[in-house]
This record gives structure tokens, C-alpha cells and sequence, in this order.
């Protein structure tokens, strides 16, 4: 008889990996948002630079937000195969007392 096993290390280091990766992503978008596009002077340069700011702020916003659905994702696995685990070790406790 083979037995399920998933240490529980593999989902904590996944969403540290995650939760690292989102607020890394946060913080350069805070950046971006804060950039002072008026250092590179000439008019349209400027607008170039902060419309190039705008799309990447977004685009970091966005990849932030699937970041922090996968730390939920990694939760909820974790939860269901820790439930799992237990059901597991239930079912043979009670195939065992039925011998």
C-alpha cells in the first residue's frame, strides 16, 4: 500500500515565492507611478516615457493581482490535501479496527 505524501514545506515555500513576487511588483509599480518623466525634457519624449510608466504600471498591477490569486490557490490546495491527509489517515484507522 502506497501513502499520499506532500510535505507541507513545498506549499509554504510556493507562497513565500509568491507573496515575495507580488509585492515585489507592487513596489515597482509605486515606482513607476512616482517617475518623473520631465528629466528627459523634450515634450513628446515625455509622454512617450509616461505612457510607457502608465502601460507597465498596469501590466504590474495586473501580474500582482495573479500573484496574490496564486498565494490563494496555494492556501486552498494546502488546506484541501492537509483535509485529504486526515481523511486519509481516518479511512485506514477505521479499515483497520473493521479486521
Amino acid at each position: 500500500m502506497t501513502d499520499l505524501r506532500l510535505e507541507d514545506t513545498v506549499f509554504a515555500h510556493l507562497r513565500k515565492t509568491f507573496s515575495t513576487v507580488s509585492d515585489q511588483m507592487e513596489a515597482t509599480r509605486k515606482t513607476l507611478r512616482g517617475a518623473d518623466a520631465e528629466v528627459v525634457g523634450e515634450g513628446q519624449l515625455i509622454e512617450d516615457v509616461q505612457d510607457f510608466a502608465d502601460d507597465w504600471a498596469y501590466g504590474i498591477k495586473q501580474l500582482g493581482k495573479h500573484t496574490h490569486g496564486a498565494v490563494k490557490m496555494i492556501d486552498k490546495i494546502g488546506e484541501s490535501f492537509d483535509k485529504l491527509d486526515v481523511d486519509l489517515a481516518e479511512s485506514l484507522r477505521t479499515k483497520q479496527k473493521g479486521k
